[in-house]
Parts: C-alpha cells; sequence; structure tokens
C-alpha cells in the first residue's frame, strides 16, 4: 500500500512533518483543525512538499529523519536542491565561517 511523507508549512512561517497512507485525507484534516495539535494552531497550512512509499514503514522513518532536521536543510528538500542537502547535515548547518 502506498505511504507518504509530507511537509507543511504552517501560518507563522514553521513547518510540520508528517507521514499518512492518504494525503488528500490527511491534509483535509489538517485544513479543518483535526490534523495534528502543532498544526491546529497554525492555520492555514500549505503543503510545500511530499514523497511517496511503498510501505508506511517507510514513510515513518522518513518522518522522524526530517523531523531532526535544521530548517535549511528542510528548505534545501522543499527547493530539492539535493546537492545542498550534505553539507546542511553538519554541524555548522551550512553557514559560512566567520573568522
Amino acid at each position: 500500500m502506498t505511504a507518504y511523507t509530507y511537509l507543511l508549512r504552517c501560518s507563522d512561517g514553521s513547518f510540520y512533518v508528517g507521514s499518512t497512507r492518504d494525503l488528500g485525507l490527511r491534509l483535509y484534516q489538517h485544513e479543518i483543525g483535526e490534523g495534528a495539535e502543532y498544526t491546529r494552531h497554525r492555520r492555514p497550512v500549505e503543503l510545500v512538499w511530499h514523497e511517496e512509499h511503498e510501505h508506511v514503514g517507510d514513510a515513518f522513518a522518513r518522518e522522524k529523519q526530517i523531523q531532526n532536521w535544521s530548517r535549511a536543510k528542510r528548505m534545501a528538500l522543499i527547493r530539492q536542491d539535493y546537492a545542498a542537502l550534505p553539507a546542511l547535515a553538519k554541524k555548522d548547518f551550512g553557514r559560512p565561517v566567520v573568522e
């Protein structure tokens, strides 16, 4: 069964990462305030990225991975700037060194 990992941009500019088997239904739940406590108070939300997986376990694992990412790394993912992801994984989050 198909599953999805997704990123929402909330009205306050923050991001919410989730996973689901039914992306359309889950987005509707977020929109009406029944999706998650976090998004309930930050509506409206906008789907900015999603990824399809064969198994729900894979989607959930990807959700947990992205939840640990910095804002900069999430924004690179949304832009599909995959080349930037390795540098953003480092402790300095890709920020230039100031001497």
